[in-house]
């Protein structure tokens, strides 16, 4: 096991100690830096609200935006999502994983801050398998939005994250750099037709390939 500060440089023998790590800090209301194959995200319990509050600070965040999940499959929706519509089957089987955050109606107990009050809650299965495995050993979702301030580049490197938050965040996982470009893109299958709400990682045109029913007129909330 190699640990430089707070970052955690992989290596498949030690997998079994991250995982208690991992454990451990999100268990003490923690944030854990994870890979995607986008960018870096910031990883908390979605369901400990004060480790939510300690996200949003750590982020600049305002308390009116919602937060997207990671979960390493669509079985893993049964915990927050309050039903899958047969639109969202559709692009999970297609597109899962890969960088599509569907937005579901959500669970009625969700922490309001992981919802931003609107109902709803956006999930996507990363491509990443690394960070797929953390979340099944984890045996629940985890936050996934990008590691940056608000209004600043989402970071690719964990230098780069350790250089931008410094001792407030509490476990970096390197692994290689994340691959960047543009984010994961975001539908919205709560509405008929569904609705696409960001653009970025998988184009519209790949979309309407399956789902032609597909509107772009914005959704309540917009992006996460």
């Amino acid at each position: 096991m190699r640990r430089m500060g707070r970052i955690w440089e992989w290596r498949e023998e030690d997998t079994e100690a991250f995982w208690d790590e991992a454990r451990t800090v999100l268990r003490r209301n923690g944030v854990i830096a994870v890979p995607t194959e986008t960018f870096y995200a910031l990883a908390v319990n979605p369901f400990q609200p004060e480790a939510l509050v300690r996200l949003f600070a750590l982020k600049d965040r305002a308390p009116e935006k919602s937060v997207l999940l990671l979960v390493d499959g669509p079985g893993m929706l049964t915990q927050v999502a309050r039903e899958v519509p047969g639109a969202a089957r559709r692009l999970m089987e297609k597109f899962w994983p890969g960088p599509l955050t569907i937005i579901f109606p959500s669970l009625l107990n969700l922490p309001r801050l992981l919802t931003g009050g609107t109902g709803t809650i956006g999930v996507r299965q990363p491509r990443q398998a690394l960070t797929c495995r953390l979340i099944a050993a984890l045996g629940h979702p985890i936050t996934g939005t990008s590691a940056n301030r608000a209004g600043d580049r989402p970071c690719v490197r964990a230098e780069e994250i350790a250089q931008e938050f410094g001792d407030d965040l509490d476990l970096i996982l390197e692994a290689g750099a994340c691959p960047g470009g543009l984010p994961s893109t975001i539908v919205d299958v709560t509405n008929a037709p569904p609705r696409l709400v960001r653009a970025g990682a998988i184009p519209a045109a790949e979309l309407a390939e399956i789902m032609p029913e597909l509107s772009r007129i914005p959704a309540k909330g917009g992006a996460r």
